[in-house]
């Protein structure tokens, strides 16, 4: 007979699920991670309970007291399970933009949760961060987790979830995929595995939107802008994101998250969060590249009960311009006929740039790297400022004036969408997958109304 002392000791052990319908006969293994499994029904109930023990054991966290946390709903859930058998409080804040759901579990649990607006700066008094942090001071005896800048979340993944995946899987893979919030998961089970596996490659995976995937590959910070998925992403740099761990990351959109999370409940019957779908759709993208007989490993980190009034339902897909209404038009529509896109590469002169750029009658390109992947964007006014400023020299190699990409878009993106990345940055990077369609302005979208009488 196997019988829990409690609810803590479930936690883990979730299992890894072959995909069968949404990659194809020639792709790559994707094996999901299903951490909505767990009993808060996310991969973070792991990090909760391993940095709330460790810190009983400290005597940072007393009988009685009282937990402190900026979450996004899933820590929160973790902890509450814990609060709940061991006898703590917790008080949580979260951001406007999270769903219904996940407010009300966890006042469900007997926690107090403090809503705060999503479109501040992470350094604003209103944000969740701070509002957390000044919770945290007024409350007599409180302990905060800290989980974006604290070691132990990594070390709780590096310690348990890396380990358990290397268990199950013979550290027979390939590839490791997770969305990146934090930062935990790929820090620590992405460190475990790589240290195991030979030949082993990281993927990160971060909405549009976030800081990451820019700073990544050119060390420059983007301006971040509001996103709908939940769970991944970040508008700072967290201390538990540790970069030398990944190999690559890529961004997706919004719909390409819900649709992949979509697809997942409707071809799978694998019921997740949009995190999960954003993870899955680079996985899958991945499987088609890499080709059959190589493993990919996906982690899906919560739930799609959380999101059943979002995402999962057709009507604020619609409302939300995710699912287009009949004849409405895409950019692959927009790019019919126009003509291939003009890169540069890492290394190049700047005189070479700015030459190609008046051939051209250019005033930006993307910056593709050996590999051809696409490393970021230069720009025109950039290269000025850096002569200018004597930081550059036409000789020098364009390295250091190279700019994050932004605006990205796919070619499936509805121009409503489009519109709306016109309003953040001038023009719109086309990517599928790794490669580079377009580069599509303002006139582009002009004309393509003016042609079709859209």
């Amino acid at each position: 007979m196997e019988i829990h002392d409690n609810i803590l000791s479930a936690i883990g052990h979730t299992p890894l699920v072959k995909l069968n319908r949404l990659v194809g006969p020639n792709d790559a293994t994707v094996l999901v991670k299903c951490e909505f499994m767990n009993p808060g029904a996310s991969i973070k109930d792991r990090m909760a309970l391993y940095i709330l023990e460790k810190a009983e054991k400290e005597g940072k966290l007393k009988p009685g007291g009282t937990i402190v946390e900026n979450t996004s709903g899933n820590t929160g859930m973790g902890v509450a399970l814990a609060a709940a058998v061991k006898g703590y409080k917790c008080i949580f804040t979260m951001p406007d933009k999270m769903s219904l759901e996940k407010i009300n579990r966890l006042k469900a649990m007997g926690a107090q949760v403090v809503v705060t607006p999503t479109n501040v700066p992470a350094e604003d008094p209103r944000s969740y961060y701070e509002t957390a942090k000044r919770l945290h001071r007024e409350t007599p005896g409180a302990f905060m987790l800290n989980q974006y800048h604290n070691p132990d979340n990594i070390e709780a993944h590096y310690k348990v979830t890396g380990p358990e995946i290397y268990e199950q899987t013979d550290g027979k893979i390939d590839y490791f995929v997770s969305g990146l919030g934090t930062g935990g998961t790929m820090s620590g089970a992405g460190k475990f595995l790589k240290e195991k596996i030979p030949g082993l490659k990281n993927v990160g995976v971060d909405p549009e939107g976030s800081v990451y995937e820019g700073y990544f590959k050119t060390g420059k910070l983007t301006e971040p802008h509001v996103y709908k998925v939940e769970g991944i992403g970040e508008d700072m740099l967290c201390g538990a994101m540790d970069f030398k761990v990944v190999d690559d990351i890529r961004q997706v959109d919004d719909r390409q998250s819900f649709v992949a999370a979509r697809r997942l409940a409707r071809e799978e019957g694998i019921f997740a969060g949009g995190s999960a779908g954003a993870a899955v759709h680079v996985a899958v993208q991945l499987a088609k590249e890499v080709g059959k007989g190589k493993t990919i490993v996906v982690v899906l980190p919560d739930t799609g009960m959380s999101y059943v009034s979002k995402f999962h339902s057709d009507e604020w897909m619609r409302d939300n311009g995710f699912l287009e209404e009949k004849g409405a038009g895409t950019v692959r529509e927009l790019l019919n006929g126009k003509r291939a896109v003009i890169t540069a590469r890492k290394g190049q002169r700047v005189d070479q740039v700015v030459e190609a750029m008046r051939q051209h009658g250019i005033s930006q390109m993307p910056v593709m790297s050996e590999d051809g992947r696409a490393v970021g964007m230069i720009h025109e006014y950039d290269l000025l400022n850096a002569l200018v400023a004597n930081k550059a020299k036409f000789a020098d190699t364009i390295d250091s004036i190279v700019a994050p990409l932004q605006g990205v878009v796919s070619p499936e993106t509805s121009l409503t969408r489009l519109r709306e990345v016109f309003n953040q940055d001038k023009v719109a990077v086309v990517k599928d997958g790794e490669t580079i369609l377009a580069i599509v302005t303002k006139i582009d979208l002009i004309e393509y109304m003016h042609r079709t009488g859209a």
